[in-house]
């Protein structure tokens, strides 16, 4: 990959042997010589999220709003990810056509409180990876990548978007192999 190539959604391929990213779909939002950032987007908690959150002052959390697992890097942080065609606000940016992302502390609060909706998630953590690290995974044929569609990420359920996502290459996942290497 080179510089610039985000947004792009990364499927894990079934080797992945780290857990947090076993059949994962994450949204890459920034990808630079430096760093990649990006959002698994398939992973909710059972947990509902009113057990999880502590704000001082104390705020009522929806209780069936569920919060999403955004990646095992800094896993206290926030964001909101929706989908829409508004323009960016001030803490808001369109990381794909439809695709938007706010690190709105107010944004938060107020999506918390709110009915959940299939629209709108509040996210912890992040996916990070260090220079060169995600072009390394892969070469080693670890992620597959695929066009970023609002569709895929707001519209299918959670358990079944990685598997959503790989029929779209037109493959039956249970057909990869699991060793590592060219597939």
């Amino acid at each position: 990959m080179t510089a610039g190539t985000a947004p792009l959604l990364l499927l894990a391929m079934p080797q992945m042997a780290d857990p947090n990213f076993a059949k994962a779909v994450v949204l890459l939002c920034d990808y630079t010589e430096d760093r990649a950032f990006g959002l698994v987007v398939n992973r909710q908690m059972t947990e509902p999220a009113r057990t999880l959150i502590r704000t001082e002052p104390a705020i009522h959390v929806d209780p069936d709003l569920r919060l999403w697992i955004g990646g095992p890097v800094q896993p206290h942080s926030t964001c909101v990810l929706m989908s829409g065609a508004q323009g960016p606000e001030e803490e808001t940016r369109e990381v794909a056509p439809g695709v938007l992302l706010s690190v709105s502390p107010a944004l938060t609060l107020q999506t918390l409180q709110a009915p959940p909706s299939s629209r709108t998630r509040v996210l912890v953590g992040y996916a990070g990876w260090g220079p060169g690290q995600l072009d390394k995974e892969i070469a080693e044929s670890s992620w597959l990548t695929l066009d970023v569609d609002p569709a895929l990420i707001f519209g299918v359920p959670p358990e079944q978007m990685w598997e959503t996502a790989i029929r779209r290459f037109g493959t039956d996942p249970a057909m990869f192999q699991t060793s590592p290497g060219v597939h």
